[in-house]
């Protein structure tokens, strides 16, 4: 029986000529020409999106070698197979490196990734990889160390033409007017081969046909293109949105809140990040930001969608307009490490309650004065522990309702000062 290739492995590059996108890892000057030209494989990671090449310019560099050269799939990863291929490589010096070429390496456990740091180390493999997830996250530190990462980027729509083209002048019975070509390049968003996946039922019909948009959306209307929201995708357009909003541009904010939603990210979870949002972004310069941001989160709990999405879309927006203020976050973070430093202090006598007759007679409560029975209600007394330095953590900002709270805060270091001159003794 006969094996038909799929149109992506009919239409892979199989050479540096044939191969489009990622240009400038094909500079003379670059990694990849300097490593072949001197004839020794250097230990790369190919890392990017899916469809954007990693694995077609691998396999051009690997072939470029006549070194010896092993797959290994994460899944069928044999610790005693891998140890035995090692120990081949350090009985024959001479054909030093071994090339292992592992596509989706961070789907490797760190023992597994431990046993390939050695050989890579001492030079006994120059390790090829490629992966979707971010390095960072999924390799060691060390093993990571010793690679050179390539990064990659969606493909662009020139360079979707260029492979529509390209298809269209192999199969002449089949043809695309320039809409229904764009319309497949957005469907596609930057990946080749779900855009060879998605002509290939084209193409693989008989007879003679031309399509133009109204032809080809009912084909392609099931499809949903994009980041999704696993993975590495998923932290990309939270992160998009969260920058929209802290930008204060609201219509990016409801386009990247389109983009989590129809990618299939939980609502549930967005409502969740709003409300970080609310308090991290937002905070006193607007303090009915974070009772909305709730609220939304309530409304689509009682909704579901497409009705409590709604919500959610009306919360970005008034978060993106909102007065921004970090000036909570700030003093929060002062505040912790002023506390970390000071941890051993007690508080002052004066105001721990006394519970019993002993801790009356250590001073406990003792000068505490009620605020309330106070001129203007306020006493002014301290309340920091002896030894604390630093005691200004929060400023607000000039900016909502912060206004407000920085003429509060500016009456009440007023009232402290004029208190505490009345409490010193008078100079004699």
């Amino acid at each position: 029986m006969t094996h038909v290739l799929s149109l992506s492995e009919r239409f892979r590059p199989k050479a540096f000529d044939q191969f489009f996108g990622q240009e400038r890892w094909l500079q003379e000057n670059g990694v990849i020409r300097r490593s072949i030209a001197r004839g020794r494989p250097a230990s790369l990671l190919f890392w990017g999106p899916p469809g954007c090449g990693k694995t077609s310019l691998a396999r051009i560099y690997l072939a470029s070698f006549s070194c010896p050269h092993v797959d290994l799939h994460p899944t069928l990863f044999q610790a005693a197979e891998v140890k035995r291929v090692l120990e081949e490589a350090n009985s024959s010096p001479l054909f030093r490196p071994t090339i292992f070429w592992i596509d989706e390496i961070h789907r490797l456990t760190r023992p597994q990734q431990d046993l390939l740091l050695r050989a890579v180390e001492d030079g006994t493999v120059a390790l090829v990889a490629s992966t979707t997830e971010n390095p960072s996250f999924v390799l060691s530190s060390a093993l990571l160390s010793r690679m050179t990462v390539l990064t990659f980027a969606s493909l662009g729509d020139e360079e979707l033409l260029k492979l529509i083209n390209r298809v269209l002048e192999s199969h002449p019975h089949l043809s695309m007017d320039e809409d229904a070509k764009r319309l497949v390049i957005g469907w596609s968003v930057g990946d080749a081969r779900k855009l060879l996946t998605l002509i290939e039922p084209l193409v693989e019909q008989q007879n003679a046909a031309s399509y133009n948009v109204n032809s080809l959306r009912d084909l392609l209307s099931h499809h949903v293109g994009g980041l999704t929201s696993e993975g590495e995708g998923r932290y990309f357009l939270i992160s998009a949105l969260h920058k929209a909003v802290r930008g204060s541009d609201c219509q990016a904010a409801l386009y990247w809140l389109a983009r989590l939603l129809t990618a299939g990210e939980d609502p549930l979870y967005v409502a969740r990040r709003l409300i970080r949002m609310s308090i991290e972004d937002i905070g006193l310069a607007d303090p009915q930001a974070l009772p909305y941001a709730l609220s939304a989160q309530e409304c689509y709990k009682a909704m579901g969608s497409p009705e409590g999405e709604l919500a959610l879309a009306e919360v970005a927006l008034y978060l993106a307009l909102a007065p921004k203020s970090a000036s909570a976050y700030v003093a929060f973070d002062k505040a912790r490490a002023a506390a970390a430093e000071t941890s051993h202090l007690m508080p002052p006598t004066h105001i721990l309650n006394a519970p019993t007759q002993w801790m009356k007679q250590q001073g406990f409560s003792k000068g505490y004065e009620w605020d309330h029975e106070c001129v203007d209600a306020f006493s002014g007394q301290e309340y920091f522990p002896e030894g604390v330095r630093e005691k200004s953590y929060y400023v607000p900002v000039q900016r909502g309702f912060e206004r407000e709270l920085e003429r509060r805060l500016e009456y009440f270091q007023r009232l402290r000062g004029q208190r505490r001159a009345q409490d010193e003794p008078s100079a004699q």
